[in-house]
């Protein structure tokens, strides 16, 4: 059996040419050698597997190269590679400090290339201090690490630092797919995308996945062959799940994410992957952000296919309760539970082209449309109008000056019964009956025609003594906060228009609150459906109130002028 090299060593670059996704550290490095500005010190920092040692290794065969020597020259005698994992104690940093006074025997430069060099010891990096600084003309130190911010800074101050990025999973791809054809192997566009992805930006890493899919799989590498060998989940995996939540089918969502979780999967990688595919998919909602996507192109055509069936809402709110479950995973004691219940949530976000949650209308007009039939008007002639009403219970007292006409529903209409809300309130605080009542109102919309409902003519006479009438009975029922409100402004009459200007927005808030009864009070008595209410808010008429001793006293002067007599005659004054 012949000796089997790994990818990452067989197809190590030679040549900075060679080097995948770090154009701008490559270029760098040459100019620098080409025009001798190359220095003594250098610090690679980067993830694993980006190609720092191999760009090290390249630096150092081209500033001995002249040009003379043979192809497969390495000039190994020139070039040290310390591991600063196994030695980082003071008597090995003393030992490299005493070599480097030697100068080469072949080319012009020593290159030390300490790897790791994060791990040594705080000894050790204080006793290289003096010749990382003042190194002989002829070494050069190139140090390689993962992790820079464990290095002490007097080092770092002495290297010219380069930051290796990660692959992109472009470069990646393109890159395999080199070594694909190198090798012989057939490889779907898709398969080498998705060894890319899970190489997370390292080169090394893409590569030894490559030999364990073709391992696996033989010269053909499909997509089915490496998501099955490297234990992902399948782009169609979440496109039929997609399907299933679009078409509102929960117990086929339910029973495909069991099937997941008896591959060995885990909910939690689920759950952000279907995250990710809906940003994928509103990613695919414009034009101009498709190359975001990172995917192979058939992959994208499906993308392309399956967002034209989704509207920006269905998938902005799938992203928030996705991550919702994301975040509240590990947390969890019942996971399968809580991804479920976001399954199925998710699949409840249409109904019918509406909110299912619409509990709002007491009949959706989509049970008129489910049967077949036209929603029935119904005759509410008591209720405030437009389009839709909001009735309370119980309605004010009627007026014996006004004269009021009830009118009774058809008992041809159809009886409507309010939904509950499930939601539980307190009743225990003065917010949580205001919470209650506002809900209720909310709940209690109907349909109405509003052709049917009276809208006779009424005097300002008529409109001024149902207005006092409603206060009246205010004061009766204890109301006198809402009662003081309503006497603060004379209503001013336009057409149907009811004006009401307030000093401060806190009057306007409160009475907007309690509008319903006033409204409902008034277009009975008046049988004029019509009447609105306006409100708006003055801030100068905050200057007309009485805030101290003297405005006290003109403003009664004003209404009664002998109080300036009986002050004169007194001889009172103003405290």
């Amino acid at each position: 059996m012949e000796h089997f090299v790994v990818s990452a060593r067989k197809y190590r670059p030679q040549t900075f040419n060679d080097v995948v996704g770090q154009q701008a550290i490559t270029n760098t490095l040459t100019n620098a050698i080409n025009h001798n500005h190359l220095a003594q010190a250098l610090l690679f920092t980067g993830p694993r597997g980006v190609g720092k040692t191999t760009c090290a290794r390249i630096l150092a065969k081209m500033i001995n190269s002249d040009g003379t020597e043979k192809g497969d020259e390495d000039f190994a005698f020139n070039i040290f590679e310390l591991d600063a994992a196994s030695n980082n104690s003071v008597d090995d940093i003393r030992s490299l400090t005493d070599q480097v006074r030697i100068p080469p025997q072949i080319g012009k430069y020593k290159v030390y290339i300490i790897d790791e060099v994060h791990m040594l010891s705080q000894a050790a990096f204080n006793a290289f201090l003096k010749t990382l600084e003042e190194p002989p003309k002829h070494c050069i130190f190139i140090l390689a690490t993962t992790e820079k911010h464990k290095i002490i800074p007097t080092i770092l101050s002495r290297c010219q630092i380069f930051d290796f990025k990660r692959i992109t999973v472009k470069d990646a791809k393109a890159y395999l797919k080199y070594i694909a054809k190198e090798q012989g192997v057939t490889a779907e566009d898709d398969a080498l995308h998705i060894i890319a992805q899970k190489a997370d930006g390292a080169m090394r890493d893409a590569l030894s996945i490559f030999d364990r899919v073709v391992s696996f799989s033989g010269k053909t590498l499909t997509r089915q062959a490496v998501t099955e060998n490297l234990n992902v989940l399948d782009y169609e995996t979440y496109f039929t799940s997609t399907d299933l939540i679009l078409n509102n089918k929960i117990p086929e969502l339910l029973l495909q994410f069991n099937a997941t979780l008896s591959k060995g999967f885990d909910g939690h990688h689920f759950i952000s992957g279907l995250a990710s595919h809906f940003r994928d998919l509103l990613v695919c909602k414009n034009p101009q952000t498709v190359e975001l996507l990172e995917v192979g192109e058939d992959t994208t055509n499906k993308y392309l296919e399956q967002s034209q069936k989704t509207s920006q809402g269905f998938l902005l709110k799938g992203i928030e309760l996705a991550n919702e479950c994301d975040l509240k995973y590990k947390s969890s004691k019942n996971q399968r539970l809580l991804v479920e219940l976001c399954l199925m949530q998710l699949a409840s976000i249409t109904y019918d082209g509406e909110k299912k949650n619409s509990s709002r209308f007491i009949i959706p007009p989509s049970y008129f449309r489910t049967k077949g039939i036209t929603p029935i008007p119904v005759n509410i002639p008591d209720v405030p109008i437009k389009q839709k009403a909001r009735i309370e219970i119980p309605s004010p007292e009627p007026i014996k000056d006004v004269e009021l006409e009830s009118a009774v529903v058809a008992e041809s209409q159809p009886k409507i019964a309010l939904k509950k809300d499930s939601t539980r309130t307190s009743g225990l605080s003065l917010r949580s009956i205001r919470a209650k009542k506002e809900h209720q109102i909310r709940q209690m919309e109907v349909i109405i025609d509003e052709d049917d409902l009276p809208k006779e003519e009424f005097t300002v006479e008529n409109f001024m003594k149902a207005w006092e009438a409603y206060i009246s009975n205010l004061n009766k029922k204890g109301e006198k906060i809402m009662a003081s409100i309503l006497e603060m402004d004379v209503p001013k009459l336009n057409g149907t228009d009811i004006g009401l200007i307030f000093p401060n927005e806190t009057l306007k808030i409160e009475l907007e609150r309690a509008q319903f009864p006033l409204m409902e009070f008034l277009r009975k008595s008046l049988r004029n459906y019509d009447l609105k209410l306006r409100i708006s808010v003055n801030e100068e008429l905050d200057k007309k109130y009485i805030y101290n001793s003297k405005e006290k006293y003109e403003k009664l002067k004003e209404k009664n002028p002998n109080i300036e007599l009986l002050k004169k005659s007194f001889g009172l004054d103003i405290n």
